[in-house]
């Protein structure tokens, strides 16, 4: 059954490359597009890479209500404390929302409002945290998703299956995480331009970055423990890709055929979820363009931790990707349509 669908925020990084993945799902029909800053322009003028796919017209969010209920589903690409306005105005609708802001994703608003320092106007909301191979059954009946962050999205699985095996210390984990520049969206920023991104390669957001909670959260929820984790993102001169490298101290007496179990336990059934291996070092360019995560870990005896490897392409399994997953999960299709296809080489 087709399901008709919206894009809000269509032309950013995200928003382009949800459109681009649409194009090719089966049952996913576009009604509506929208951008405040180019409202009136074709969407493939901005975009010629679209060219001879989509002929809409970008709208104004000011028509929410004629477009929620022009929708089954409306894909929220826009930066946070705009999705939750759209949840409220598309209350009474039986629209169902996929955010792929932040708005959404926390059980607890008021570790978003400490994190994103702005109010949450819809905390009442019914709301399930969109990391499909761990909350795939909330996702089938949820109104509202709340689509996971994209270094969230590759930390949380290079680490779910250690904290729900309970094999590690929760409280001695330390994610360093690098992504390309489309991470930090299409603006224009200082530090994004090309003589200071090229040739160069630097930390952000120790200690502060927003993305820290959400791991936290998963992690809290999946080993059953209260959870507390260092984070570091870094930059790098590349347009896309997300590498995280995360350490934990095993717990005692816990031998490397466990770990090798625990992976193999949670996603050995999981297509989207490519396990390398123990020994392995997963790339971002294997997965560049495709919703896989790919998976390795190692174990350092002398020093007893685990360190486990985690490379996904940031626009896709870490936003658009798993937008789409989400809403196949949602709609009750087969998770891979629309997903199906190989990573781009080189």
């Amino acid at each position: 059954m087709t399901m008709k669908v919206s894009v809000l925020g269509a032309t950013g990084y995200a928003g382009a490359e949800l459109l681009r993945l649409l194009y090719g799902h089966p049952e996913a029909e576009v009604r509506h597009i929208t951008s405040e800053s180019h409202t009136g322009e074709r969407i493939d003028a901005l975009y010629p890479h679209l060219t001879g796919m989509y002929d809409l017209q970008l709208e104004s969010m000011k028509k929410i209500d004629s477009i929620g209920e022009d929708s089954d589903f409306v894909f929220v690409c826009l930066p946070h404390g705009h999705a939750m306005g759209v949840g409220q105005a598309l209350a009474g609708m039986e629209t169902r929302i996929i955010d792929l802001g932040a708005d959404y994703r926390f059980a607890d608003t008021s570790v978003y409002e400490a994190w994103y320092h702005v109010p949450h106007t819809h905390p009442e909301a019914e709301r399930v945290y969109g990391l499909a191979e761990i909350y795939r059954e909330d996702i089938r009946s949820a109104r509202i998703i709340g689509n996971a962050g994209c270094f969230t999205t590759a930390s949380i699985l290079a680490l779910a299956p250690l904290a729900k095996q309970h094999l590690i210390d929760v409280n001695t984990i330390i994610v360093d995480a690098k992504s390309g520049v489309s991470g930090a969206g299409r603006g224009a920023k200082t530090a994004n331009h090309f003589p200071e991104l090229y040739d160069n390669f630097r930390a952000y957001g120790a200690c502060t970055h927003r993305h820290t909670p959400e791991i936290e959260q998963a992690l809290t929820d999946l080993s059953g423990e209260e959870t507390l984790i260092n984070f570091t993102p870094h930059l790098v001169p590349m347009s896309r890709g997300i590498l995280s490298t995360c350490y934990a101290k095993l717990k005692p007496g816990i031998a490397p055929e466990l770990v090798d179990a625990a992976f193999e336990k949670l996603y050995g059934k999981e297509y989207f979820i490519r396990l390398r291996g123990r020994g392995a070092y997963p790339s971002t360019k294997d997965v560049r363009g495709s919703n896989f995560c790919d998976l390795a870990w190692h174990i350092d005896e002398r020093t007893q931790r685990v360190i486990v490897l985690s490379a996904i392409d940031n626009l896709v399994k870490g936003a658009a990707g798993q937008a789409v997953q989400n809403f196949n999960i949602a709609c009750g299709f087969d998770e891979k349509m629309g997903l199906d296809f190989t990573p781009i080489y080189p």
